[in-house]
């Protein structure tokens, strides 16, 4: 894995969101190029420039945002990289919550909130229309078919291609299913934390995409396991868990985030590298606690 830059992500496979967006299955989180407790800018707005660019470069065509990351500082900035946007380029956002200051978020899901996250996603992305759109979180104060019901009737007006899910249940997936096509979920999955294995594989089941988010999991066990699974395969643990995703379902797409480029390197390296099948086992058989709401994002 020592040749990170001869490796793109198309060594992924490829995956056809909604049948029609055909990505590498290796993309790229945008969460990470902001400041601190994913408020205002970044530190080094360069370097996160260099990194989006070098992500696309090396086949990545697949980017995650939303509008509250930052708020509004991560579309901004992904707009500056790359656009004109080369062909092929798939950027999802997502709407759902208000921000009013770091490590804060509030949930607003209503109909009225989220034609206006979407006008403000089409603007800061210089989009006519935004190719998949999510659902960031369901709100408790708000009916959930009604959120849908808002997406979808954007979806109707020609501003949304695709509508999408995250942070989500298998009921939720079914209730949005019975408004309009759901083409990709948003979870937190790993390899190490597999409260969603479920939902990994009803997205399987249905042809829906599965985009993991914390791919490395947490707890001292599973970074032990990582790491010896690493050093074995001369690899970093980021990368094998990476590769554990991409093997566990042809639906995954995983979106590693990072602001740094020889980061952004490495992870898209994580493409070419096979799991021989008893490390894949051993990382399975790792688990970690279910996830509260408060780690949501």
């Amino acid at each position: 894995m020592s040749e990170t830059q001869a490796i793109t992500a198309a060594a992924a496979g490829t995956f056809a969101i909604g049948g029609d967006l055909t990505v590498n299955r290796l993309g790229y989180g945008a969460m990470r190029i902001t400041g601190p407790g994913i408020w205002g800018p970044p530190a080094d707005k360069a370097g996160c420039i260099a990194t989006l660019r070098r992500a696309v470069e090396l086949g990545v065509n697949l980017i995650d945002t939303a509008d509250s990351y930052g708020p509004h500082i991560s579309e901004e900035l992904i707009a500056e990289s790359l656009y004109p946007y080369p062909a092929g380029l798939v950027i999802t956002t997502k709407g759902g919550w208000e921000r009013v200051g770091p490590g804060q978020w509030i949930h607003n899901a209503g109909p009225k909130h989220l034609a206006a996250a979407l006008e403000g996603s089409l603007k800061r992305l210089r989009l006519e229309r935004i190719e998949v759109y999510q659902l960031h979180v369901p709100d408790p104060a708000t009916s959930f078919e009604a959120s849908i019901e808002a997406l979808a009737r954007l979806r109707e007006q020609g501003k949304i291609r695709h509508v999408a899910l995250s942070n989500v249940t298998r009921e939720h997936i079914e209730r949005a299913r019975r408004i309009v096509p759901i083409v990709t979920v948003q979870n937190r999955y790993s390899f190490a934390d597999r409260e969603s294995d479920f939902i990994v594989d009803h997205c399987e089941q249905n042809g829906i995409g599965f985009m993991p988010w914390a791919p490395m999991g947490q707890g001292l066990k599973a970074h032990q396991a990582i790491e010896k699974a690493a050093a074995a395969l001369k690899a970093t643990p980021l990368q094998v868990a990476l590769a554990w995703l991409l093997k566990r379902s042809k639906v995954i797409l995983p979106i590693p985030g990072t602001s740094s480029v020889a980061h952004v390197e490495q992870n898209i390296a994580a493409a070419g590298l096979q799991l021989p099948q008893a490390t894949y086992d051993e990382l399975s058989a790792v688990h970690h606690p279910p996830i509260s709401l408060r780690e949501l994002r």
